[in-house]
């Protein structure tokens, strides 16, 4: 079996190439936690950019922006493509929203990978922005600190989803949905990487399971 490191040291095997879609958001600080975990990281702005990956990451932004830009430059089925040949996924903030089959409060969903309904912006507006440490029930390591900035919120979560943390009043605010995550913060702006670290954990369980 592939070594498990959510938590801790890198994995063996070759480097993996895990994308970050360049429309929008966080892109270079995903880049850095995805070099720092030992990962290539490659930018994604066109459906050819998605050739040879073996994860995506959809990071925060302004997730109406973020849906007109991926329909503009046909992303929309390369990346569902992408998704449902099994590779990994992990959604920040606003990609949350893009994975969520259900959002509460106005927009179609996107990318319907999720089993979620949420809301956006339901932590507040920019001004609202805060950190919290969050309780880590599918992760160990113990608490995990956030950066909400904008962030929805999970209304409600299907069967199939694990909660990975929550936040102090108990509402998820990390998941995971087979080789899918998502979280309502943004990881990539603390210096924890448990969550990239999962992803690719995730990226190293599908290779093993393919040979």
């Amino acid at each position: 079996m592939a070594p498990r490191s959510p938590d801790g040291g890198d994995l063996r095997g070759p480097i993996s190439r895990i994308g970050v879609l360049a429309l929008q958001g966080a892109v270079r600080e995903h880049e850095r936690a995805i070099t720092e975990i030992g990962a290539e990281a490659v930018r994604v702005r066109l459906p050819r950019d998605l050739a040879g990956l073996d994860a995506l990451v959809l990071p925060g932004g302004e997730s109406t922006t973020m849906r007109k830009l991926i329909d503009a430059y046909g992303l929309r089925e390369p990346i569902l493509a992408l998704a449902h040949a099994g590779a990994p996924m992990l959604g920040t903030c606003a990609g949350m929203i893009l994975l969520a089959d259900r959002i509460i409060d106005g927009d179609e969903p996107v990318f319907r990978l999720l089993d979620l309904a949420v809301r956006r912006n339901g932590y507040g507006r920019q001004l609202d922005s805060f950190e919290a440490d969050l309780e880590t029930p599918g992760l160990p390591g113990g608490p995990l600190h956030g950066v909400f900035i904008r962030a929805p919120i999970v209304e409600d979560v299907g069967r199939a989803v694990e909660i990975l943390a929550r936040d102090a009043d108990g509402r998820p605010v990390a998941v995971r949905q087979g080789q899918v995550l998502a979280t309502a913060f943004h990881p990539e702006l603390t210096s924890d990487r448990r969550l990239h670290r999962l992803l690719r954990q995730l990226i190293a369980d599908r290779a093993e399971a393919r040979r």
